[in-house]
């Protein structure tokens, strides 16, 4: 009876001893379980912050359940904060040199003429011109060239080369209030496209020739020469704007050209200098000169040539281009 005593009392030490080792693996199962269901709500956690850039949203998810949730949130805020800022790196781009802010020269009434000149306008007979053409504070003997018929009203006049009017500071009211104001707007729009934060400066040291420009604001300290053909290529409303401390020259024969649906009207050339385009050359934009614009035997233009002093044409096409 002893014996089987002891054995019974040996069999329930046995039997408590299992039962506290099987309290202990269920315990250590849980801990394990929850730390495991920790780790996946941090994992996911994390990653919905990654995915977004939102640090904050993995940080916040290494709490318990709901912190994990929280950094979830966070993590969704972090995409969002990651989408702005990869906006806000476009922005740098276009701030800091590959693309201009997209908004036009500021040309006002200007914008009205084909050929705006303060001391004269000048041409070989058979030049072909369409749009409106003006001087002032010159009058109307300083445009030569065209056999000009003062219209009855005199306050404008006509000629076979103009397929519009001709403006003059001494013809009849409104037409020298009118021209003063043209004046005004067409040095505005100078001072305007000479302002204009540069994209790019110093481009190819002046010679910008064979190469294809994308929408920006371009400045140069020295003249610039375009040796061989240009093209502009870019959307139909981006716009081009080129600054030039010293003279334009487009050389015989050559050409700017428009690609990829890019128009004349948003193109602006402000040069400090001559704008000089040689025979046959074929340009586009309007040129803004602080000095004047001469263009050689057959070069055409689909633009505007605007000059603080006088413009000379030969033989040459002028169109102004549609707004």
């Amino acid at each position: 009876m002893q014996m089987t005593l002891t054995s019974y009392m040996s069999r329930i030490g046995a039997a408590l001893l299992l039962l506290s080792v099987a309290c202990g693996d269920d315990s250590n199962d849980g801990d394990s379980n929850a730390g495991r269901s920790a780790n996946d709500r941090d994992g996911s956690t994390a990653g919905s912050g990654e995915s977004g850039k939102g640090g904050s949203g993995g940080k916040a998810g290494k709490g318990g359940s709901s912190a994990g949730k929280g950094g979830a949130s966070a993590g969704n805020g972090g995409a969002s904060a990651g989408d702005s800022g990869s906006s806000a790196g476009d922005s740098g781009s276009r701030d800091g040199g590959s693309v201009s802010d997209g908004v036009p020269v500021k040309l006002g009434t200007s914008a009205n003429f084909a050929i705006l000149a303060k001391s004269g306008i000048s041409t070989v007979p058979t030049s072909a011109i369409t749009g409106d053409i003006g001087v002032s504070p010159a009058a109307a003997t300083y445009i030569t060239g065209f056999s000009m018929t003062a219209h009855s009203s005199n306050v404008y006049a006509t000629a076979p080369q103009v397929t519009g009017k001709i403006y003059a500071a001494n013809y009849g009211v409104p037409t020298p209030s009118n021209m003063t104001t043209a004046i005004s707007d067409m040095q505005t729009g100078y001072t305007d496209a000479a302002a204009r934060a540069p994209d790019v400066t110093g481009l190819g040291a002046g010679d910008i020739g064979g190469m294809t420009l994308t929408p920006g604001v371009y400045k140069w300290s020295t003249a610039v020469l375009i040796p061989s053909d240009v093209t502009l290529s870019g959307g139909p409303t981006e716009v081009w704007i080129f600054q030039i401390a010293g003279n334009l020259t487009v050389s015989n024969g050559k050409s700017v050209k428009l690609a990829g649906g890019a128009l004349a009207k948003n193109v602006f050339w402000q040069v400090a200098g001559q704008a000089v385009l040689g025979t046959t050359v074929h340009h586009e934009g309007t040129l803004l000169s602080k000095t004047s614009i001469k263009l050689g035997t057959g070069a055409s233009i689909n633009g505007r040539l605007l000059a603080q002093t006088a413009v000379m044409i030969d033989s040459s096409t002028v169109v102004q281009p549609a707004q």
